[in-house]
């Protein structure tokens, strides 16, 4: 069986680099790797492949820094070429982003199975190019590996289960998979964050990116607000996204808290595990902060990880400054819970690639 995966963000590097290392264990599978090149810090990238041995893909587009169209359409283009050369048997997709909907549509239209990784997921907001990006990918995937129960449930009221074209799986969260073996590995230690902060200071890490917070600059404001005040009885780091970094300084927006560049997947959990408390409208930010045993504060109207808001690990908020810094003096003084499976067994790369291996001819 010949898969042919398809990349171009840092979360989804992440979700390969799990799977990469199942493929690489099984025989008769062979696995071509393009990277559409939507995170375009090539720096960056190299460093996410290189730590977490994700194997150099054969294909790199470079296509960044445009319109959603245009990105998705050059991709589209591009990847249906590589399809009529390599021939996969299954277009493999993960997430929700302008590579994954080009790499669905491209191996759709060629009749060539796609398999969809962490489908199901919905916050019912279609302002975000996520949530259009994974209900068309959805729509057109002949397997959908939804990461949780709720995203499967999803699927079925959307009529999913009656499709004689379709499988859905619940096959738990293929992040946890990465995060329980980087963790056993010991690669989450504080000597990776050093330079960074003192690991006897007490600190929030915080992170800002999502275009409905970054593209309105009231929110911006708000959001950094309440940064800046909470920075007056903990410490906030912000590992910052230089698009926001840009958006920031063309509104001369006063910043009083910590900045640092954008951090590598090891030295990101690293400051993750050893924080007090997380702040974000990221969504993998979300679960990980979980998967660390850390209170999150969402600062977005809506979720799609909802069973973290219904067990009381992740509160939304808004991005009223008054309600971020609120909830967040509260978590600061409040123990956290035991946790519960809420992602599966820590098995989903073993679990997609059997189902792959057994349907796919």
């Amino acid at each position: 069986m010949k898969i042919l995966t398809i990349i171009g963000a840092r979360p989804q590097f992440v979700k390969a680099a799990v799977l990469s290392r199942v493929i690489r264990e099984r025989v008769g599978i062979t696995e071509i790797i393009v990277h559409t090149g939507q995170h375009f810090d090539t720096e960056m990238s190299d460093i996410f492949f290189k730590e977490m041995d994700i194997p150099k893909p054969k294909y790199n587009l470079g296509i960044h820094s445009k319109t959603h169209g245009q990105m998705t359409g050059e991709m589209l283009v591009a990847i249906e070429e590589i399809c009529y050369s390599e021939q996969p048997d299954v277009v493999l997709v993960y997430g929700d982003t302008n590579s994954t909907l080009a790499g669905a549509l491209a191996a759709s239209k060629l009749n060539i199975k796609v398999a969809h990784v962490e489908a199901g997921l919905r916050s019912r907001n279609m302002g975000m190019p996520e949530e259009v990006n994974r209900i068309l990918t959805d729509q057109i995937s002949n397997f959908n590996f939804c990461p949780t129960e709720n995203a499967l449930n999803n699927l079925v009221n959307e009529g999913f289960k009656a499709r004689k074209d379709v499988l859905i799986i619940n096959s738990g969260d293929i992040m946890q998979d990465a995060f329980i073996y980087y963790r056993n590995k010991g690669r989450f230690s504080s000597s990776l964050f050093r330079d960074i902060v003192d690991e006897n200071v007490r600190y929030i890490l915080a992170t800002i990116h999502r275009a409905e917070n970054t593209k309105n600059v009231h929110r911006l404001q708000s959001i950094i607000a309440a940064l800046n005040s909470l920075n007056e009885k903990c410490k906030v780091i912000v590992p910052l996204h230089p698009a926001t970094r840009k958006i920031i300084e063309k509104n001369n927006i006063k910043i009083y808290f910590d900045i640092i560049e954008p951090q590598s997947y090891q030295t990101m959990q690293s400051l993750l595990c050893h924080c007090s408390l997380v702040i974000t409208d990221s969504g993998g930010l979300q679960k990980e902060a979980f998967f660390g045993s850390k209170y999150c504060i969402t600062v977005r109207d809506e979720t799609e990880w909802i069973e973290l808001i219904e067990n009381g690990y992740n509160f939304v908020v808004g991005t009223r400054s008054e309600d971020i810094f609120e909830k967040a003096s509260e978590l600061l003084e409040r123990d956290y819970p035991e946790n519960i499976n809420l992602y599966g067994n820590g098995n989903a790369a073993e679990l997609i690639i059997d189902t792959l291996m057994e349907y796919v001819d």
